[in-house]
This record gives C-alpha cells, structure tokens and sequence, in this order.
C-alpha cells in the first residue's frame, strides 16, 4: 500500500471552482471551471493576480456560456490550457507564454475533440477532457468517465498540431468505486516517465451536472504498458480537481492538489499530497 499524508497547505481568496494547477518558480497557476481567466498565486509574497484567457472574461460565467477550463498543462515555457469539450462551447484550447502571461494561440479544438469521441466510442453527452499532458512529443488527453457509461480514457495523441495533422491511441481504464460509487479521472502530471493521477467519485451519471463527492483517489500509469501500477484513496470528501509536482527527493514526491467546491465562492484551498516513491 501506498504511504501518503496530505495536508491543507494554504487558502487563496479571489478564486472559485478550482479545476487545475501548475506549480512553477515558487508560484500556483490555477484554473477555475467557472472562469475566464489563469490566477497566478506566488507563494512566497501570497501576492494573487489574474490573467484573460478570453475576451471579456469574469470570474463565475454562467453554466451555459462558460468555456469551462479543465485541464492546464506546461512544457518548456508555455501553459496549455483545455476546455472540456461537454458542450460546443468548450472546445478552446488557449496557449499562453509562462513568462510574459500574453496570448500565444487560441485553437478551435472541434475537430480533434470528435475524432477523440469515434476513435474512444465515447457519445457526446459522456465525453469530458479533465486531465492534460504534454512532453514535447506527445499529448495525453485524459477523457473523466462521470458520464453514464464511465468512460476512463487516456488519450495518446502524436504528430504536428492538434488541429489537422494528429495520430490517436487510446487507453481505456477500469477505475475503483469509492462508498460504492465509480471513480473518474479529474487531473493528471507526468513525472518520470509516469502519469500520476486524480479521480473522483461523484455520483452523477452526467459531465454536465454535480453530484454528491465520496471522495478522491490518487493513482499512476506506467506509460509504456499504459497499465496502472497502485491507486490509493486519499479523501473521502473531497473533489480533488488538480495535481502538479511540488517537490521530488530520493525517497518521496510531493504534489499540490486543488479542490472544486461546485459553488460560485471565490475560495481555493491548495493542499499538500506526500507519497512514498
């Protein structure tokens, strides 16, 4: 069994709904499902600050109209940043500089999203990108199986864009019920050649609607069988929604996980997971 401690680390006031984090140069980059922009919380001055990810952005978008940001990722010096894809209005993908926090690309994703759903058999109503990953080389694509026929699939996608001119594999997975309930992937980081990742169990049968949380899980891919090697329940009540690498030792990682709260409250708490390596 795993050995693991996790501890609230601290409390950011200005963000609600957190759905994803990167940590990187002392700072918390953080998404919001319900927002239009990319928070940047420094850890060291606790100074907060906000960057627009679309065009007249705020903080709580109603259901209906949000871009719903799910997944953030990060390689060399650029964030990577995914709508979902549960509605027509969510399948923007925003490219941002790390350093000067501009606009690089903003890609329609359409394409790339329907051709994910043919090639997972995944009906529109159930597809849900939470989870992303870039190495340089490939993209990881992590589609949340909270839909009614809990589709869990890792999504390999190779080649020179993710607009035209892509390869897909795809990597479906059985995950464990917590009180009962089938847990979801919710975010995922690579760190040694191996995908970490969040679920949760939420009982609802939609990607569209919230349901009751029974808890989080955390758990690892081996990227070369696509196999997973342990998962181990973390929570029993929290919606953890974002995972990223704090600290790394010869014995232990440590990662940053942020929880959804599904409310319009502007309040991100920020905690601490240490697991044995």
């Amino acid at each position: 069994m795993q050995k693991f401690t996790l501890e609230l680390l601290f409390q950011i006031i200005g963000i609600g709904s957190a759905s994803g984090l990167v940590y990187k140069d002392h700072s918390a980059f953080i998404i919001g499902d319900n927002s239009g922009y990319l928070y940047e919380y420094n850890l060291e001055n606790k100074d907060l600050k906000r960057h627009a990810l679309i065009q007249n952005p705020a903080e709580n978008i109603a259901k209906k109209d949000k871009p719903d940001f799910e997944a953030i990722t990060h390689f060399g010096n650029d964030f990577y940043i995914f709508g979902s894809g549960s509605t027509e209005k969510r399948n923007t993908m925003v490219q941002i500089n790390a350093t000067t926090k501009e606009i690089i690309a903003t890609t329609d994703l359409t394409n790339l999203y329907l051709v994910m759903q043919s090639f997972g058999k995944i009906k529109p109503e159930d597809f849900n990108i939470e989870g992303a990953i870039y190495n340089g080389e490939n993209w990881f694509l992590l589609n949340r199986g909270n839909g009614s026929a809990y589709k869990n699939i890792v999504f390999t996608i190779q080649g020179k864009n993710l607009t035209n001119e892509f390869n897909i594999l795809s990597n479906e997975f059985t995950l464990p019920k917590i009180k009962g309930v089938r847990s979801s992937f919710t975010d995922a980081v690579l760190v040694d050649n191996k995908i970490y990742f969040l679920a949760t169990a939420e009982d609802t049968n939609s990607t569209y609607d919230d349901g009751e949380v029974s808890g989080s899980l955390i758990g690892r891919i081996d990227i070369d069988t696509m196999e997973i090697d342990f998962t181990h329940k973390i929570s029993d009540t929290h919606k953890f929604e974002g995972l990223s690498l704090y600290k790394s030792t010869d014995d232990k990682l440590e990662f940053l996980l942020c929880d959804d709260n599904d409310t319009e409250e502007l309040k991100a708490n920020i905690y601490k997971l240490t697991l044995d390596k």
